[in-house]
């Protein structure tokens, strides 16, 4: 069983403030026609192939073969399930970003699908109209004034920056979750994020298979929708600029 080390959220902090002092700032004609600062691209590609081929031969397959067996009731379920594990989490975040009423909503909704959603595995709180929050700690920076620094791609997780590559440490180490004596979400926590990451690839195979494998520039498209999605969900960019990452590319 994969248990918590005491002097993990001390690594955390370490880690988070490493990544963020090295943070990349542009200088003048650094950053592209197209608003992207990438002075790491030669890396970020060869992490880009590295992924690439994860992707062909491991996740995809796996994915499609999920989304082929799991009922798509089942699958709802799990994301369901997935998505109330993060609440816990998202609450934390909203306090840290001064949205009181956010917060709550969150412990509302994690503590109603708990209990009237057996575990959260149906979702509840949206039938009682108890709206869903989202967030995280790369927002959570953004809020603070941190910029976004350079574009990077990480192994595995993909398209980032590297003020959401510090967020995405300290969410996945520093759920509430994890403090309770049983640490439920050591082992449940990752497995649950790992059918969420198969269940979308699986669902959205034909439109992503295009933009890995049917682009011209793969790395450059996704770089550009991850980027713009980005800065839409944190406001820095308007609705024009937009793209959806599941639409027709």
């Amino acid at each position: 069983m994969i248990t918590l080390n005491r002097n993990i959220p001390v690594m955390v902090a370490v880690s988070v403030l490493t990544l963020l002092g090295a943070c990349a700032t542009p200088g003048p004609g650094d950053v592209g026609e197209d608003g992207v600062f990438d002075p790491y691209e030669k890396n970020n590609r060869a992490v880009h192939e590295f992924n690439l081929e994860v992707d062909e031969f491991l996740f995809r397959p796996a994915a499609t073969q999920f989304t082929r067996i799991v009922p798509d009731p089942v699958e709802n379920m799990l994301l369901n399930f997935s998505d109330n594990l993060s609440e816990p989490g998202d609450a934390v975040n909203f306090l840290a970003q001064g949205q009181i009423g956010d917060a709550a909503i969150s412990v509302g909704r994690f503590g109603f699908n708990t209990v009237f959603g057996f575990l959260g595995i149906f979702d509840a709180a949206s039938e009682f109209n108890i709206p869903r929050t989202d967030t995280d700690f790369g927002e959570t920076l953004h809020v603070w004034g941190v910029p976004e620094g350079a574009y990077v791609e990480l192994p595995i997780f993909g398209p980032s920056t590297q003020r959401d590559a510090a967020g995405i440490f300290v969410d996945f180490f520093t759920n509430p979750l994890r403090l309770a004596p049983q640490n439920p979400v050591d082992d449940i926590g990752i497995y649950a994020k790992a059918t969420e990451a198969l269940t979308e690839r699986g669902r959205f195979v034909d439109t992503i298979d295009s933009i890995l494998y049917e682009s011209a520039d793969s790395y450059a498209q996704s770089r550009l929708i991850y980027l713009q999605t980005r800065r839409f969900e944190l406001g820095e960019a308007d609705a024009a600029a937009y793209i959806d990452p599941y639409m027709d590319p």
